[in-house]
């Protein structure tokens, strides 16, 4: 399954903090428009990623009006010069003070003069450019031109902060109007989405069935595993005969979401998250929901969402246990639900996953003798009963999960989502924890934004000589 193969309507991806960027150089205060110059990265061949901003000088543009901007010839060579080394699409951006959220006659005229140089100045005839508009309140709507001059406009820009906000336009110079949260418009809207699950188990088949019930338009599903008896007590949907025939449990969601929903596509994909085919596939997504249970499944997850702009939920359980006269005994019973923005501290910054405990899940997989010595050693915790009664707990985490990305993207909530960067609860002591964004040390990452430049992730590992290989 190649993600190359699938014809979807062009997205456009950009941070929060390249949005923030944007708004401030592009409207300075004086009414007149400005411009900006966007290069853009690929997570799919149809949905962009922006990857760069160059703001253009004001003072280097010859026309500066209300209605009509000039383009200077040194800022378009130069954004020419930057995309070339990584084959990037650069978009020209200006603003609108009026308000005007679409494009006027005069933006198309001047499109038709810059474009072509754009285009003499690229060697790949798939690399796309194009043009795109920001009004004062921050929408965006933008467009792409083939070699030909043809434009399509993409359907949605999307921009992941401590909210999810979309620009569709309303075909009237507006933007059409974010949907009140659990209402029928708001299942109406998410048909214009794409969902990505990683791990459709335990708490990601529940995952799964809310997301498919809610009405998201597309879900790709990425699990290798196939259901096992041992599974029964807490993959919805699975029964006896998938146990019998080892059916995937892509598969068995794809067959099960599809009974209840006829407008819904579902792309499975069984395969381990950790290949070349998985990870391009997730580049489809708008949002991205981690559900495994490795720490290397979580860093792929981590850079994934980092390289495509993705919105990433990780949702995760756990019941320690501790010893008593009697023996062992439930210490406490847990689940942890992260919201990570691109842009924001990632998985990593927050200790989710460290190279220490890559290192021994690594062991484990590839060198279970030394990791029986270690586990011996009390270095590595012993393994967990295969078939636990967590169905309960793994419910409760999984619609935490989901009701995450609800609030994010249709706001409900009376407080700032910015506080619930990490939602922890206890059902042992009945306590909810929550953790803001700037409780985190983020550091710099230089995986954001990248899109599919090779390497891949920045991991040799997938290049394409070696997937072949």
């Amino acid at each position: 399954m190649s993600a190359s193969n699938y014809n979807l309507p062009y997205k456009l991806a950009l941070s929060e903090a390249h949005h923030a960027q944007l708004r401030e150089h592009l409207f300075p205060g004086d009414g007149l428009e400005a411009a900006a110059i966007i290069l853009c990265a690929q997570s799919a061949t149809h949905r962009y990623v922006v990857n760069r901003i160059l703001p253009v000088d004001h003072a280097s543009c010859r026309v500066r009006s209300p209605d009509h901007i000039s383009w200077p010839g040194t800022a378009i060579e130069a954004a020419i010069d930057l995309a070339e080394a990584n084959n990037l699409s650069i978009v020209l951006i200006h603003s609108h003070p009026g308000g005007m959220l679409g494009f006027s006659a005069i933006d198309d005229d001047s499109d038709h003069e810059v474009m072509p140089a754009l285009f003499e100045a690229s060697e790949l005839p798939s690399i796309l450019h194009g043009s795109a508009i920001m009004t004062p309140n921050g929408a965006i709507c933008a467009r792409l031109y083939d070699r030909q001059l043809a434009s399509t406009s993409f359907s949605a820009v999307h921009c992941a902060g401590d909210e999810l906000l979309t620009w569709e336009a309303s075909g009237q110079g507006g933007v059409m109007q974010r949907p009140m949260a659990f209402s029928a418009q708001m299942a109406s809207d998410l048909k214009h989405l794409t969902a990505c699950v990683v791990g459709v188990s335990g708490t990601g088949s529940i995952v799964v069935e809310q997301l498919a019930r809610l009405g998201i338009g597309r879900l790709i599903l990425i699990d290798f595993d196939e259901i096992e008896f041992k599974n029964l007590n807490r993959i919805v949907n699975a029964t006896l005969e998938d146990a019998r025939n080892g059916t995937a449990k892509v598969a068995r969601f794809a067959s099960a979401v599809r009974l209840y929903r006829d407008d819904i596509e579902v792309l499975p994909l069984k395969a381990s998250i950790a290949s070349r085919e998985a990870i391009e596939l997730a580049g489809l997504a708008d949002v991205l929901f981690c559900c495994v249970d490795s720490y290397e499944g979580r860093q792929l997850c981590d850079r994934i969402a980092a390289a495509f702009l993705q919105p990433l939920f990780d949702v995760a359980v756990t019941i320690p246990t501790r010893q008593t006269n009697d023996g062992v005994a439930i210490g406490d019973v847990c689940g942890r639900v992260d919201y990570v923005k691109p842009g924001g501290s990632t998985l990593a910054d927050r200790g989710v996953y460290t190279p220490e405990t890559l290192r021994r899940e690594y062991l484990r997989q590839a060198a279970p003798d030394e990791v029986t010595e270690q586990v011996a050693e009390g270095y590595i915790e012993g393994i967990a009963d295969e078939a636990p009664s967590v169905i309960s707990l793994n419910m409760r985490a999984a619609s935490d999960c989901v009701m995450e990305f609800i609030a994010r993207a249709y706001p409900f909530r009376q407080e700032p989502n910015q506080r619930r960067a990490r939602t922890v609860f206890s059902l042992a002591a009945g306590e909810e924890e929550l953790i803001s964004e700037t409780d985190f040390n983020r550091v710099p990452n230089p995986h954001l934004a990248r899109g599919l430049i090779e390497p891949l992730l920045g991991m040799p590992r997938f290049s394409p000589s070696k997937v072949k290989a």
